[in-house]
């Protein structure tokens, strides 16, 4: 971690991040292909269950880049009875909080739907679908958590094997009880919780390799520094996803106020293939940036600081010129890349085709402004980190959704994502230019 060359040493770590990140994405993808044959409604009932999703994200990586953080930290600066402590905590509390999320989800599902802006004739089809992923609530926080405390161990290649299979296990299982067993919408709920599990078994499997720190339930022992610890290195991941799942929710909302008559079913479900479609091209690009968060950890850890600032640079420069050229491919085929998803409603086709080049258009931005949060994370600086990851789907998000649209209407929600990836830009260039002195200067003393 601290004499390899960065560039080889971030591109080794990224490549099995990438595809972790890409496979998790299919699970979301997948779902909606297959569910999108059976009609817009469902389509729509599946996109109504995405902000839920986005609450287990929030929590898993919360407590998975908190504790993953603290380990990395903790085992360049050769203290292991610490960073197994601290893998114990990170895993077993979202567990708990999974199961909590299960019992009360399941006793006020349709409630729990409407909150998340299901209209009336959406509601069946997105309580189908949240039925067995509030099920699995436990199973797949935790895997998240399992899976960045293994890659920020340096231990990517094991967290993509866990991904990959549960994935591969969704591909096969979704046909199966969609459409031959005719479970519809609930097959895809049921498919996706089983991959799961199936997925943290294997990942807590991989804890007890001798390269990773073992999970044990006899060093389950919380306090207030633990969580000290896990909020100071998640916080910010927790404050992304949380927005995110805010986000979800503004966007459901918008979608239907600002839709024609009858046609708000199509415009949610269009908004949700947009999210998935551009979620699957950002996790490569996520997850490469996520290849540099170990190399950043442990070398800071150990202070070799310009070692840190050469892999944030590679990071930026590769993450921005993907996103390009994902850019120009969306925005010249965005018709054809909705329609895969449910080509029989011409109206979702129009409305995601142009979300989807809208959000093309700023694509590339999200390059630098990711890179410069996780970097804040990872080095433990919570306050700006933080601020970073409020900004897209918080600061700037939220308030675009309610206010662009009340003067261009649709195509004012249609803009809102690629508004505030403009603005997140503007916040992050002079962050990155402080810590890249501060990096070069060898400043943090």
């Amino acid at each position: 971690m601290t004499e390899t060359p960065v560039r080889r040493l971030v591109l080794r770590l990224a490549l099995p991040t990438m595809l972790s990140m890409v496979v998790s994405a299919l699970y979301n993808v997948v779902d909606a292909a297959f569910v999108g044959h059976l009609s817009t409604e469902a389509t729509a009932g599946i996109g109504i269950s995405f902000a839920y999703m986005t609450f287990i994200q929030a929590m898993g990586f919360f407590f998975g880049h908190g504790s993953g953080n603290y380990i990395s930290t903790a085992l360049g600066a050769r203290q292991r009875d610490n960073a197994a402590r601290m893998a114990a905590v990170g895993f077993f509390t979202p567990f708990i909080i999974g199961v909590v999320a299960a019992v009360v989800g399941i006793f006020f599902l349709t409630q729990l739907s409407v909150l998340l802006g299901a209209t009336p004739e959406v509601v069946p089809y997105s309580n189908d679908y949240l039925r067995y992923i509030l099920l699995a609530s436990p199973f797949m926080m935790s895997a998240l958590t399992l899976n960045n405390q293994l890659r920020l161990q340096g231990n990517a290649r094991f967290g993509m094997i866990g991904i990959v299979s549960g994935a591969i296990l969704n591909i096969i299982l979704d046909p199966i009880f969609i459409f031959v067993l005719d479970l519809g919408v609930t097959g895809a709920s049921l498919s996706t919780a089983i991959s799961q599990i199936f997925s943290w078994s294997l990942l807590l499997w991989g804890t007890f390799r001798n390269d990773s720190v073992h999970i044990a339930f006899r060093n389950f022992r919380p306090s207030r520094q633990c969580y000290r610890d896990i909020v100071a290195g998640g916080l910010p991941s927790l404050i992304r996803q949380a927005f995110n799942c805010t986000a979800a929710i503004c966007l459901n909302y918008a979608a239907v106020r600002h839709a024609a008559p009858g046609q708000d079913a199509s415009a949610v479900a269009a908004f949700a293939v947009v999210s998935r479609t551009m979620m699957f091209a950002f996790s490569l690009a996520l997850g490469f940036i996520q290849g540099f968060q170990p190399v950043c950890g442990y070398n800071f850890g150990a202070k070799k600081y310009k070692r840190v600032l050469k892999s944030y640079n590679f990071a930026i420069t590769v993450s921005t010129a993907f996103l390009c050229i994902v850019s120009a491919l969306g925005l010249t085929f965005a018709p054809q890349i909705i329609a895969i998803f449910r080509s029989e409603d011409p109206e979702l086709i129009a409305i995601g085709a142009r979300a989807l080049r809208w959000q093309c258009a700023a694509f590339p931005l999200v390059g630098l402004t990711t890179a410069t949060n996780m970097l804040f994370q990872n080095i433990r600086m919570t306050l700006p980190a933080t601020l970073l990851s409020a900004g897209r789907q918080g600061l700037f998000f939220i308030p675009t959704v309610f206010i662009l649209p009340c003067f261009l209407g649709l195509h004012g929600v249609e803009m809102t994502q690629a508004v505030a990836d403009v603005c997140t830009f503007v916040l992050s260039v002079p962050y990155a230019i402080w810590i890249a002195r501060k990096l070069k200067n060898a400043d943090f003393e």
